[in-house]
């Protein structure tokens, strides 16, 4: 980690200006978030073996909930913070870089989070989880805790300390596997125990931030710039990347919760959400790409460095596609044998079905690498309207009557919605990218 530590100064570049320290830091955290997502994927496989149905089901809805409230109330300050350190380091602004706004929009966020929570502690029990005051708690909890997690992760992605990134995350998925495994070894027992690890989970990834401060190179100039991220700025990116996040989490964790409201049956929410895995376990190790590409880029712009911004962009979505097309070969051949072999239920997956949810999944991670272009282009207003009307057009299709089985509706709808997604994006970044050199010219 130590190489991580050390930031890729402006002044070491590659070809075509590229910070040399770019490839590497992307590989490092790529195979943290790997490893990452192969942990998250284990605590789901192993508390599916632990839980009975229902309980399992919960633990599912648990997460859904979960993510998609961290995801969008947090991820737009990771994002703003990433990209504006980034940027302003590749300006030779190496100090003091402006985090006020930032924390503010965070401690924002998070307070009314917590406001909102607990007016309606009454509808999330009884509603959500069938009266269990255990997991409304760890929810908050968990919540709260992941404000300060995310504000790490844009505080390390900015400064492209990629290893330390890397290590937040993996230490988050591998204490929270191991409140999973202790119910599987009898150490503790029960939901409640399994639920635990993802409020515990966020806390256990802050150790890291220390040791990366520490490592932080001493400053030889610390003379504040005037260039500050003003609060209406830096809100209106934040707002902007938060309609991204409610839209992407619509996409990942709408058809589980419209099937729980739904369906007769309360273990098919918990199949649903099994498939969806086959999309999120590959999102979740993106990240990797995400938090290396958008201060990568956000530098690039800052440099004029046209040619290497496409080529990042192009060299990203061909990988995405190899990526996308080898795991759908792969459910077609084997997929209802994995996935019976990774989760206790009794219940068989269609191979085409999960083939169609690997083929949204390669458009779904396409969409995120156009999106990461138009963030740092300043285009997060348009891309957030590509996301939303994505978003409501998977949320149409999955309460209309079209498909009857609710499974293989949520494995059409999701590979539909994500096509189209990728579809706007491709427009938003090629109008981008022709603004761009109307404007060099």
């Amino acid at each position: 980690m130590d190489d991580a530590a050390r930031p890729a100064l402006s002044g070491r570049t590659g070809s075509a200006g590229a910070p040399s320290g770019y490839g590497r830091g992307a590989r490092i955290l790529s195979i943290g978030i790997a490893t990452t997502g192969l942990v998250t994927f284990a605590y789901f496989s192993v508390a599916s073996y632990v839980l009975g149905d229902a309980a399992y089901a919960q633990i599912s809805l648990l997460w859904s909930a979960l993510f998609v409230t961290v995801s969008v109330l947090y991820r737009p300050i990771e994002l703003l913070l990433s990209r504006t350190i980034a940027d302003r380091r590749a300006r030779g602004l190496e100090h003091d870089h402006p985090l006020r706004t930032p924390l503010i929009l965070q401690l924002s966020f998070a307070t009314g989070f917590l406001v909102i929570a607990l007016a309606l502690r009454g509808p999330i029990e009884d509603d959500l989880f069938d009266g269990s005051s255990t997991l409304y708690w760890i929810l908050v909890v968990a919540v709260l805790a992941y404000a300060a997690s995310y504000f790490a992760r844009g505080w390390l992605a900015g400064q492209q300390w990629f290893g330390f990134y890397g290590g937040l995350v993996f230490l988050e998925a591998l204490s929270r596997l191991g409140f999973a495994v202790a119910v599987a070894v009898g150490i503790a027992e029960g939901q409640s125990a399994v639920a635990l690890g993802m409020a515990a989970a966020p806390l256990v990834s802050l150790v890291v931030v220390p040791w990366a401060f520490s490592r932080r190179p001493p400053a030889q100039q610390r003379a504040r710039d005037a260039d500050e991220l003003g609060l209406g700025r830096g809100g209106r990116f934040a707002l902007a990347v938060l309609a991204v996040m409610i839209a992407e989490q619509t996409l990942l964790n709408a058809a589980v919760l419209l099937v729980d409201v739904t369906s007769e049956d309360a273990a098919v929410a918990g199949f649903v959400f099994n498939v969806l895995l086959i999309a999120r376990a590959p999102l979740q190790l993106f990240q990797a790409i995400q938090g290396s590409l958008l201060p990568h880029l956000a530098g690039l712009e800052a440099r004029e460095g046209r040619a290497e911004f496409s080529r990042a962009i192009r060299v990203t979505i061909l990988a995405i596609t190899g990526f996308a097309g080898a795991v759908a070969m792969g459910l077609v051949l084997i997929g209802p044998f994995a996935m019976d072999l990774l989760f206790d239920d009794a219940f068989t997956y269609g191979r085409w079905g999960l083939a169609l949810v690997a083929i949204g999944m390669g458009a779904h991670l396409a969409a995120g690498t156009l999106n990461q272009a138009a963030l740092a282009r300043d285009r997060a207003g348009t891309a957030a309207a590509a996301w939303l009307v994505s978003a409501a057009a998977f949320v149409a299709f999955m309460v209309s009557p079209l498909v009857g089985d609710e499974l293989l509706r949520t494995e059409v709808g999701y590979c539909g919605a994500a096509l189209l997604l990728c579809a706007l994006l491709t427009a938003v970044y090629r109008r981008s990218a022709a603004g761009t050199s109307t404007g060099a010219g």
